[in-house]
């Protein structure tokens, strides 16, 4: 090859080369990659307001989750407002705004299922009833044949309610009749009442005993009297954010959600 040949391919190798490291240089400065033009996935991808009803027993483990979910998902904001299921059911049914329904019973999730607010619910946990009593047991509660006495005040939960359905089913299994002085709202009013010594016992479930720790003592009800009942979670379909709605379900049901239940006494579906 003779010289001004060699010449003709330098230019062109010099072209080639500054071509590309002019591509190199617009590339670099507008982010992209030459070699992968797939986008990185990005993080805390849920974003939004949403408002979880929840049944009151849900209270401490719903909370936690709830605080990891909006950590993974910083643009996210859970709202929670947990009462009785059955009063839940009821604000869905009259169309109170909400994006998630966490049921301690599947009848209270039916009904708002029946009435076309949610479909295709979920069963995450299951829980059974315990005695509760004060740390010192002031009645000298030892058992259910405990309860049957007068001397003896106790609480349960309204018979509407789930916490009060169940605690019909353990009287009835242990053919005990109990009389209580009060009635509550919810399983946590009955807790309540426990540890404020306005009560000598309540039945309560497990997870509830378990969350107020030296507050209460526990003294357990024998497993071929107890009963237990299901909570199913759902999304509304009048959910504005929809997406956040199922992320939400979602962490509810993952590895981490069900550990979280499972380290509080929640039984598994």
């Amino acid at each position: 090859m003779n010289s001004q040949s060699d010449k003709r391919v330098s230019v062109r190798t010099a072209r080639a080369a500054a071509g590309a490291a002019l591509l190199a240089v617009i590339a670099g400065a507008c982010g992209v990659s030459t070699t992968d033009t797939t986008p990185e996935p990005s993080s805390g991808g849920y974003g939004g307001n949403i408002t979880v009803l929840a049944a009151a027993s849900l209270t401490e483990t719903f909370t936690q989750i709830g605080k990891t979910f909006e950590a993974d998902n910083p643009n996210a904001k859970v709202t929670f407002s947990f009462a009785a299921s059955s009063a839940l059911a009821e604000q869905i049914d009259s169309g109170a705004p909400a994006d998630v329904f966490a049921s301690a019973s599947t009848k209270n999730m039916d009904t708002v299922v029946q009435a076309g607010h949610a479909a295709d619910p979920t069963v995450f946990a299951t829980n059974v009833l315990t005695i509760a009593v004060p740390a010192a047991n002031p009645g000298k509660v030892t058992g259910l044949d405990s309860l049957t006495s007068r001397n003896v005040k106790t609480a349960l939960c309204q018979p509407q309610v789930p916490c009060g359905v169940v605690a019909a089913e353990v009287a009835t299994n242990a053919k005990v009749d109990i009389t209580p002085v009060t009635l509550e709202p919810d399983v946590k009013s009955v807790l309540s009442k426990v540890t404020l010594g306005e009560v000598d016992a309540g039945l309560v479930y497990v997870t509830d005993a378990r969350a107020a720790g030296d507050k209460v003592r526990e003294i357990a009800i024998p497993a071929k009297f107890n009963a237990s009942t299901d909570y199913p979670i759902a999304t509304l379909k009048d959910s504005q954010n929809t997406d956040t709605a199922q992320g939400f379900v979602d962490a509810v049901l993952s590895d981490e959600g069900q550990k979280v239940l499972t380290e509080a006494g929640f039984g598994t579906p």
